[in-house]
């Protein structure tokens, strides 16, 4: 494709915004197609992890062991409601099947790459929306109740350090330096330096979409129903409101919801929404300067404009059912146990639907009926870490520019 187009990004997420802000780089005029404002969903309720080293699939070498006992527990870190057993089931089987050393070993590689640049990609589009005070740079602690409750995390940690991951151990005292907050609570950490964290991942994403609506982008507040395809690219965009949009090229970054759309366009993947739950204690009394991981308790804590923000969980129930909040009590209980101090006066519950693929890899790449549409979807539980850089990829696709990364394990037809 080449010349000055006319882009319809569908999806007004992390992604979608992104996606956006690089092709206005390279000079093309952006609409959006969403029905919800930018920076809703998971990019307003995620934990605002900007890491480098989360590339690590959800699927580990024996996770499949705890299992039964999260699914015993109604506040452990995975459920799955009744009613949804059945359709999970062919979905967790490949989950299993992406869970050997093997597969693991493959898949982080091609996540590390995906993430390495996210400051990078960021950076551009920050700076031109006068938004670079949104990320910070400070580093991240991953902590555990002793140096010997840690070796059961040992493989992966090892697998990081592998693939580039800066990741150095620290005693209790150390721990207490760089986060007082901490002191007694754990014994030992491993700090990963080059990794960051925003404080407000919604107002991260809303100043790369103004800024792209400022350079020309126009919002269609509604949603995609079909695409009229001729000599093997989509022209026209079916809107809900009746609507045919011309357009030269399409970007699907819907989230949780662009299996079908991606269905449309050849591309059947097995999409899932692992739902997500935080709780955000607007004065928490428990002061933290990063991004903290408890990794035996599978709780991200982040320190956030909004207050602190506990997130951690996974729902397997859909895309329509009803959000059960007693999740988001369980990670303040579990919150509360972890820092005594914690006061919880004023705080406020979220449920969202982060996109999953059971190999733990995103889409990237373009849709097999159609030269001119681009799939980016699925990064589960890193998108704001993977967002800017899926971006800059899609823009050199659409360019015809070499990308710079290899996409070939993220492509839109691996699992047909």
């Amino acid at each position: 494709m080449a010349g000055v187009l006319h882009i319809a990004v569908i999806g007004t997420g992390v992604v979608g915004a992104c996606t956006a802000a690089w092709l206005q780089r390279d000079g093309h005029r952006i609409t959006f197609i969403d029905p919800l404002e930018a920076g809703e969903a998971c990019s307003f309720g995620n934990a605002g992890s900007l890491s480098p080293s989360a590339c690590l699939p959800v699927g580990m070498p024996g996770m499949w062991r705890n299992v039964p006992k999260w699914l015993l527990d109604p506040e452990g870190p995975l459920v799955i409601r009744a009613h949804y057993l059945p359709r999970i089931l062919p979905w967790l089987m490949h989950f299993m099947r992406a869970s050997t050393e093997k597969e693991v070993t493959r898949i982080a590689g091609a996540v590390r790459d995906l993430l390495r640049p996210v400051f990078e990609c960021y950076e551009p589009l920050l700076q031109r929306a006068g938004g670079s005070s949104l990320i910070r740079r400070n580093g991240c602690l991953y902590v555990y109740s002793s140096r010997e409750a840690a070796q059961r995390w040992k493989w992966g940690m090892d697998l990081r350090r592998s693939l580039g991951v800066e990741m150095q151990e620290v005693d209790s005292d150390e721990l207490a330096d760089l986060e007082p907050a901490l002191k007694g609570l754990f014994r030992f950490g491993q700090f990963a330096p080059d990794n960051g964290s925003t404080p407000d991942p919604s107002a991260l994403v809303k100043a790369i979409y103004n800024q792209a609506i400022k350079d020309g982008a126009t919002h269609k507040k509604t949603l995609v129903t079909d695409f009229e395809i001729k000599d093997g690219c989509v022209d026209r965009i079916v809107l809900d409101n009746g609507e045919r949009l011309e357009v030269d090229g399409v970007v699907v970054a819907a989230g949780a919801w662009s299996a079908k759309l991606s269905r449309k366009l050849g591309a059947r993947v097995p999409l899932e929404s692992q739902r997500g739950y935080h709780v955000t204690v607007k004065d928490p009394n428990v002061h933290l300067e990063r991004n903290v991981m408890a990794v035996e308790h599978n709780m991200m804590v982040n320190p956030m404009t909004s207050g602190l923000r506990l997130a951690g969980t996974v729902e397997f129930a859909g895309l329509t059912a009803e959000p059960r909040y007693s999740r988001s009590e369980a990670l303040f209980r579990k919150g509360q146990e972890l820092f005594p101090g914690l006061e919880g006066s004023e705080k406020s519950y979220w449920m969202g639907h982060r996109p999953c693929l059971p190999d733990s890899l995103p889409v990237i790449g373009k849709a097999p009926r159609a030269e001119n549409v681009f799939l980016g979807f699925g990064h589960g539980h890193v998108g704001m870490c993977g967002g800017a850089s899926t971006g800059r990829e899609i823009a050199h696709l659409v360019s015809g520019r070499e990308t710079e990364i290899d996409l070939s394990p993220f492509s839109p037809t691996r699992f047909q």
